[in-house]
């Protein structure tokens, strides 16, 4: 059991001084990850890496929902947060007060929608939740390339699946999504 494990371990028996423990632990890990999301976005963003890495883990550490496994089922958690908070920060950004207006774009093979504008995040957003409800380890799988920048070989450990399966899983995501966008 790594040191992360238990002190996620610790958090969720509710001990409150593990959770200050937590955070120089994974901090790095989380900052790459942010810096290689948000790297893909377009230019004159708003949110940091930093601030995402900051926000993520509030949400995590702060939700009732603290029932992580070890450091992958962690991270897979702290993947769909940041998902969440750039999905909400470009709904804020296109709400209706600011004329904002939802429009589908067409999905590539070798690549995904999330470098682009705010209305191509909401698409894929939207699609992800679609394909979630019919293949929910597919959604997952993208997610976890996509979002956060993981390898094929950790996105398959984060998953605890061997690595051609986890290739099979998202090349169907992406056939997937390739069709939902066309």
């Amino acid at each position: 059991m790594t040191d992360v494990t238990r002190i996620l371990n610790a958090i969720e028996q509710g001990d409150g001084e593990s959770t200050a423990k937590l955070l120089p632990l994974v901090y790095d890990e989380l900052r790459l990850l942010a810096a290689q999301k948000m790297a893909r976005e377009q230019s004159g963003q708003t949110l940091q890496a930093t601030a995402l890495v900051h926000e993520a883990y509030i949400r995590l550490v702060g939700s009732e929902e603290g029932n992580w496994k070890n450091k992958g089922h962690f991270f897979k958690a702290a993947a769909e947060a940041m998902r969440r908070i750039l999905i909400d920060n470009a709904r804020r950004k296109k709400s209706l007060k600011r004329k904002g207006d939802y429009q589908k774009i067409e999905c590539l093979e070798t690549d995904l929608p999330i470098q682009g504008t705010s209305d191509d995040l909401l698409a894929l957003d939207e699609a992800l939740n679609k394909l979630s409800e019919q293949n929910r380890l597919a959604a997952d799988m993208i997610k976890l390339y996509y979002f956060t920048g993981l390898t094929l070989d950790q996105v398959a450990a984060v998953q605890g699946i061997s690595r051609p399966t986890a290739a099979k899983y998202l090349a169907y995501g992406r056939a997937w999504l390739n069709r939902e966008f066309s």
